[in-house]
C-alpha cells in the first residue's frame, strides 16, 4: 500500500499539480487585487457615488458598478490566461486596467445625463450603461488577443 501511494504521488499528473498550483494561486491572487483596485479608483474616479448609493437602496447604482466589476474582470481574465509569468499578469493587468477605466470614462461623458439618472434610481439608465461598458470590455478583450 505505501508503494502505491508514492506511485500516486510522484504520478506526473500530481507533481505537475504541486508545480503549477502555487503559481495559479499567485496568478489569481494578483488579478483579484487588481481587480479590488481598479473597481476602487472606478468609485473614486465617478462623478456619483455609488457605493454610497447602494447602501441607501439605489437598484440602479447597483446595476451600474456590477456592470463595472463584470466589465473590468472580462478584460483582467483574458489578460490573465495569455499572460506567461507574474510580470506578465501584473503588466497587461494594469493595461488592461488603465484602458478600462479610460473607456468608462468616455462613456460616461459620452453618455451624459446617466449620472443623475442613475442617482434617481432609473434602472434604464444603468442597464444601458453596463451595455456599453460591457461592450468596451469584450472590444478589449478581443485586442489583447491580437
Amino acid at each position: 500500500m505505501d508503494g502505491s501511494v508514492n506511485s500516486v504521488l510522484g504520478s506526473p499528473e500530481v507533481q505537475a499539480f504541486a508545480t503549477g498550483f502555487p503559481v495559479m494561486a499567485l496568478h489569481l491572487a494578483v488579478t483579484l487585487g487588481l481587480l479590488a483596485g481598479g473597481a476602487v479608483i472606478y468609485a473614486l474616479l465617478t462623478p456619483w457615488k455609488e457605493i454610497a448609493l447602494i447602501r441607501q437602496g439605489n437598484p440602479a447604482a447597483a446595476v451600474a458598478f456590477a456592470g463595472v466589476l463584470v466589465g473590468l474582470a472580462i478584460p483582467l481574465a483574458v489578460s490573465l490566461s495569455v499572460s506567461t509569468s507574474l510580470s506578465d499578469v501584473a503588466i497587461w493587468g494594469v493595461t488592461t486596467l488603465v484602458l478600462q477605466l479610460l473607456a468608462f470614462r468616455v462613456v460616461d461623458l459620452i453618455l451624459t445625463g446617466l449620472p443623475q439618472r442613475i442617482q434617481d434610481g432609473e434602472v434604464s439608465a444603468a442597464v444601458l450603461l453596463v451595455g456599453a461598458k460591457l461592450a468596451t470590455a469584450l472590444i478589449l478583450s478581443a485586442a489583447l488577443t491580437g
